[in-house]
């Protein structure tokens, strides 16, 4: 018998076909052997009784900047290491730790930090590659990004740094800036996802930046242009854009607070659970109490104020990122947006998944693919976090 072998038995079980009542799920060598309806006949190391709650593929967040206290602009291993622990206790499984806009040195920095964390990631949600997010951005839908970093694309700046950090598997940025297609194309050309993000474009640029690489929105309706008036005509903006391109896919923040629960269903009906992904874009308050805190770095980040369930810049006048964690997000498309949990699994599963090339390995639950696995109750209540066979948190 494999050590390494684990059997859930008595769980719904979600599956791309649908879901599997009274299922059984078994696991070799971090992998899934076996997923089937009745029990089987294994002798599996360790057992697991589900006793009738969902079992789901892990969850995996493509933009997340920190939580537990911890920012990944922090520049430690040991901040790498605590927002890993602290989303795994919510289901997250895998994630795309993202920077904020900053100067070329600090970005090294924590590209470094990365890669000696994502060595010893073991306890947490695995690392599955890094999100750039900025600083090529329109200043004025910079949103919290802090405006001393704002510049245009620079091919000798991206260039230097991707060719030196294979890591970075997306880059946010303004498709509309001088010189931002031709950074779109070299990403697509390097299998890096270029994605338009704290922009002003209007369609004809949002088209021209697709067929340049750029087909994920960033955040759609947080820091995106929608329609707008020009010397007296009508524009359409990103929003409008990201609807009409069946190919272009997005993400939300789900928190409840980002977008409201009419917008929720918007996306929800327009795009489909195949071209969306929920995200949490959680800074370092997440999992902490409400009061103040800091976006970004310890050394250059921005003084924020957590309340009603997000982070505020001081004034009030722009949220500063959300708080949420992987579970509430689907609470929210399931209870808010009246999603079915299957879909509202898939656009924090296997959407997810596919926009970032690892659906090949996590995202569903198929044998042969990471037994990265949630169980999790009916309020989507997580009460066990397993990767890689492994389990990493039990309530």
């Amino acid at each position: 018998m494999d050590s390494s072998s684990l059997k859930i038995i008595n769980a719904k079980i979600i599956t791309p076909e649908g879901v599997i009542d009274n299922g059984t799920l078994i696991v070799e060598n971090e992998k899934i052997k076996l997923i089937a309806k009745g029990n089987v006949d294994y002798n599996a190391a360790t057992l697991i009784d589900a006793n009738g709650k969902y079992l789901s593929p892990g969850f995996i967040d493509i933009h997340v900047h920190g939580g537990g206290g911890h920012d990944f602009m922090d520049n430690t291993i040991e901040a790498f290491l605590t927002i890993a622990k602290l989303h795994a206790q919510f289901g997250t499984t895998a994630l795309t730790p993202t920077t904020l806009s900053c100067e070329k040195e600090d970005l090294l920095v924590t590209l470094g930090i990365y890669k000696e964390a994502h060595a010893l990631n073991s306890g947490g949600a695995a690392f599955i590659g890094l999100h750039i997010e900025g600083p090529y951005f329109a200043m004025n839908q910079r949103g919290a990004q802090d405006p001393r970093f704002i510049r245009n694309p620079d091919p000798e700046e991206y260039i230097d740094i991707l060719e030196n950090n294979p890591q970075i598997r997306r880059w946010s940025a303004a498709p509309e800036l001088e010189g931002a297609l031709e950074f779109g194309r070299y990403m697509a050309s390097k299998g890096v996802l270029p994605a338009i993000a704290h922009t002003e474009a209007i369609y004809e640029e949002v088209i021209a930046a697709f067929n340049s690489g750029f087909t994920h929105v960033t955040h759609l309706y947080s820091c995106t242009s929608t329609v707008s008036r020009r010397n007296a005509y009508r524009y359409a903006g990103v929003v409008e854009s990201a609807f009409l391109l069946d190919d272009m896919t997005v993400e939300i923040i789900a928190d409840g607070v980002h977008l409201p629960a009419a917008l929720l269903k918007l996306v929800y009906k327009l795009k489909g659970a195949n071209r969306i992904a929920l995200v949490t874009d959680a800074m370092r308050a997440a999992g902490m109490p409400a009061g103040e805190s800091i976006l970004g770095g310890l050394k250059n980040g921005l003084k924020v104020i957590v309340e009603g369930g997000v982070a505020k810049l001081p004034d009030r006048t722009a949220f500063a990122g959300s708080v949420a964690t992987a579970d509430q997000l689907i609470r929210n498309m399931v209870f808010m947006a009246d999603v079915p949990l299957i879909d509202a699994v898939k656009m924090i599963s296997e959407t997810p998944a596919a926009i970032m090339g690892v659906l090949a390995d996590k995202g569903t639950l198929e044998p042969g693919k990471d037994a990265d696995l949630v169980l999790f109750d009916e309020q989507i209540n997580v009460q066990c976090t397993i990767i890689k066979g492994k389990v990493v948190y039990q309530a």
